[in-house]
């Protein structure tokens, strides 16, 4: 069964199984991982979720000034499958949510499936009518998980990274 859990240091095994499944160098969208994070040792695995887990921001509650979001990691069965984040702040080069589901775990509807969730939780961000979300120009897979889920191609531009598709799904608001 899927969940989306708060990082925790007691899935540091499985972690590390899904970031092999990856391989190396490779980016695993949704983590949050920054390249100054050394996320292999076990001390330093528990200094990045302890980072990731303070700058949670519950949805229904005033926005601070600060970079501040909501990591979670998609898990079925005790197993890292991905992990997708929704920033609560305006963030024009990488969206408001991201996200990645390690290659051994795709095209069964886990990206789809958690992408919903956290349009959910989207939905009681206050002051956000609508979010961005941004994917490589060649990522058929990704662009086809956020048109299921409503967005709405805005544009293709030339960034940082290459070509990228950014899209906007509006909140219905309860």
């Amino acid at each position: 069964m899927l969940q989306l859990i708060e990082p925790t240091t007691s899935l540091y095994t499985e972690f590390q199984d899904c970031r092999a499944d990856w391989g190396p160098g490779l980016h695993e969208d949704g983590f949050g991982i920054e390249p100054t994070d050394e996320i292999d040792s076990s001390v330093g695995f528990a200094a990045w979720v302890d980072r990731m887990l303070r700058q949670h921001h519950p949805a229904a509650q005033p926005c601070p000034d600060h970079p501040h979001g909501s990591h979670r990691w998609i898990v079925s069965d005790g197993r890292v499958l991905g992990g997708i984040a929704i920033r609560h702040h305006d963030d024009a080069l990488r969206g408001h949510i991201g996200y990645g589901v390690r290659p051994t775990a795709r095209r069964r509807g886990v990206a789809t499936w958690a992408l919903r969730e956290m349009l959910h939780e989207a939905r009681h961000i206050r002051g956000l009518n609508r979010v961005l979300l941004v994917c490589a120009a060649d990522n058929r897979a990704s662009a086809h998980t956020i048109e299921r889920c409503c967005g709405a191609l805005e544009s293709i531009r030339d960034g940082d990274f290459g070509p990228h598709r950014r899209y906007w799904i509006k909140l219905p608001h309860s």
